[in-house]
């Protein structure tokens, strides 16, 4: 059996309470929510954090609110954002990958704030501490080498969220709390593109909400082995604006799973600008964004197909926001219909 290790534990009541615990301990601390990926992360000795600060009895990040763009607090779990109505008619992308993640108990759990920091993954450092001690340990943790890429000095670990490309597609901002006040970033600029160093958000700031603007017609296509619990292997998130003729004023397109940070593929969106989707439009476009997938072999099937397979599930999203059937498509790619 799997044992957490010791450590302490903090339940402010408040972000700034939080705030000056994760400033006062500094590299002891973390932050734990729905707990889904940190704590088995700690059985495996992945991380061993000597206090833990919990944001479950923050209230304020728990909370939803409509102005100028729809504020979803990060404390709120994956289930309450698949339930919320405004989210799964108005932002299809983040419903849809919401809807994907895990299970629905590791939903009713994990949450959205901790979905966009989910640590990144790799064949050779998802194993327990035994099994990484017997290879010398990775890069990543505890060793030297990465042994994806042996002469890579940089850890080539995946990001696996499925939140992050929806909510990039979407033109999403998070904002971050910190000792000196809040500030706002776009989705995409919270992450690097460093296996171990993953995140830009400060050690002493808390994710506190995401604000994600209207306007846009949007969907999310996952790749994994299962219909539930698997981590994505290719994620592609689209969302469109249309003028009163059906042609695009403004595409976004952001790919999951293929680096260590999702990111934006803006050949693809300017692109697709002005453009009607025909199906000659979708083929080049779909080609755009698979020449940008670059998956390592660190994670689930062979990497040469999960490249090819970024241009079929672009052109899945496509066609799916030019209004065609593809019901039977998601449920034969994904095992899943919205």
């Amino acid at each position: 059996m799997l044992r957490l290790p010791w450590f302490d534990y903090r339940a402010p009541r408040s972000v700034g309470e939080a705030v000056e615990i994760l400033a006062r301990e500094g590299p002891a601390a973390m932050l734990v929510a729905g707990g889904t990926d940190l704590l088995p992360n700690m059985k495996r000795r992945h991380q061993t954090p000597k206090v833990l600060v919990s944001l479950r009895g923050i209230e304020e990040l728990k909370k939803t609110s409509n102005g100028s763009a729809l504020t979803l607090g990060s404390a709120l779990t994956l289930t309450s954002i698949t339930r919320n109505r405004s989210v799964k008619e108005k932002f299809t992308a983040l419903h849809q990958a919401a809807a994907q993640i895990a299970t629905p108990h590791l939903r009713n759990m994990g949450t959205l704030g901790g979905n966009l920091c989910l640590d990144t993954r790799c064949t050779y450092y998802d194993q327990n501490y035994e099994w990484r001690q017997a290879i010398g340990f990775c890069l990543k943790k505890d060793g030297q080498t990465c042994w994806v890429a042996t002469a890579s000095k940089r850890c080539v670990a995946v990001s696996s969220t499925d939140t992050a490309p929806a909510l990039i597609a979407l033109n999403a901002k998070v904002v971050l709390a910190g000792p000196g006040g809040e500030r706002e970033i776009p989705v995409e600029g919270l992450y690097k593109n460093d296996g171990i160093d993953y995140l830009s958000r400060r050690p002493d700031e808390v994710l506190t909400a995401v604000k994600v603007p209207d306007g846009w017609k949007s969907t999310y296509w996952k790749l994994r082995r299962r219909g539930s619990f698997d981590f994505p292997i290719l994620g592609v998130a689209v969302a469109l604006r249309f003028d009163s003729g059906n042609s695009i004023q403004e595409a976004r397109v952001a790919l999951g799973a293929v680096a260590s940070r999702p990111f934006l593929v803006e050949k693809a969106g300017e692109f697709l600008k002005g453009k009607t989707l025909t199906d000659e439009v979708i083929a080049e476009a779909s080609e755009l964004v698979a020449n940008r997938a670059k998956p390592m072999d660190n994670t689930d099937m062979d990497l040469y197909w999960r490249k090819e397979v970024a241009d079929d599930f672009a052109g899945y999203a496509l066609r799916e926001l030019r209004g065609d059937d593809m019901r039977d498509t998601r449920l034969r790619t994904a095992r899943y219909l919205p």
